[in-house]
């Protein structure tokens, strides 16, 4: 998927978001158990009742590499479904995959030929010759760390080295690697008084923000400092959607909480981007 087609998604749907896919078998509803595959029970109806009302889902890899080779199955099975059913929707593999030459462009051929996912997360600590394998690969999307929403982001993502803050040098180090034009970044909405800065230097980059809602993040904090002219957000929200009911009315629910925020990122393209 270009990131033409995925602004026009955002534009028809009058959403920027993101749903993660992160299931935990002790959090899903009990019944979806007697399935034969539960995670792909519980993700097609998380699917089928969001759909429209978002551009990207995000499956969180480590929740079904946690359940061996079952846990890999389901994962296969949603996004085929996702392709098939709704190939206009971006999806994300959230791996957090960073290795060196031939090892990541195993990983990319994982994600992007095998699975078939348009992007993946990676994390940037070990340089270009970690993140270019992955942005060889056209029409497919790398999205590098670059300012997490987590406590640990303190311990060395803004730390001051040679007079500049670590993340900030992450973002323009990024720009000069072959193929950065296919680069963007996950920036946590708990750290919304950044994006002002992170804006300066990528302008026209997609960032993909975690931490709306369960987390704390801010919505419209984040886009009143994070927004561009084709808005350039990807906001995530996992557990405030896909876990907003435990009973068998888990899709509907689903669908009521992704409604609300849909909604109100529909004002805020009104309201920040109207012509």
């Amino acid at each position: 998927m270009t990131t033409k087609q995925l602004t026009e998604q955002i534009k028809k749907k009058k959403s920027f978001l993101c749903i993660g896919l992160d299931v935990d078998l002790n959090k899903i509803p009990q019944h979806l158990l007697k399935e034969e595959d539960p995670i792909f029970a519980f993700n097609k109806a998380i699917i089928d009742a969001t759909h429209h009302l978002c551009v990207a889902y995000k499956p969180n890899t480590a929740f079904y590499e946690a359940y061996g080779l079952k846990g890999w199955e389901s994962l296969e099975k949603t996004i085929k479904y996702l392709n098939y059913n709704h190939p206009e929707i971006f999806t994300i593999a959230d791996a957090k995959r960073g290795d060196i030459g031939n090892t990541s462009s195993m990983y990319a051929k994982a994600f992007f030929d095998d699975l078939g996912f348009d992007s993946v997360t990676v994390a940037p600590y070990m340089g270009k010759d970690s993140i270019e394998p992955f942005l060889a690969f056209e029409n497919k999307h790398t999205i590098m760390l670059a300012l997490t929403s987590n406590q640990g982001a303190f311990d060395f993502q803004t730390k001051t080295v040679e007079g500049k803050e670590l993340y900030k040098q992450v973002l323009e180090t990024s720009k000069s690697w072959e193929n950065s034009k296919n680069l963007m970044y996950v920036v946590g909405a708990t750290k919304a008084e950044y994006f002002a800065d992170i804006r300066n230097i990528v302008p026209d980059s997609f960032l993909l923000v975690p931490g709306v809602g369960a987390q704390g993040g801010n919505l419209q904090d984040v886009c009143t400092f994070g927004l561009n002219k084709n808005v350039g957000l990807l906001i995530n929200s996992s557990r405030g959607i896909i876990y907003a009911s435990n009973k068998k009315d888990f899709a509907e629910a689903a669908a009521i909480k992704a409604k609300d925020l849909q909604k109100e990122m529909e004002k805020i393209i009104k309201s920040q981007l109207s012509d």
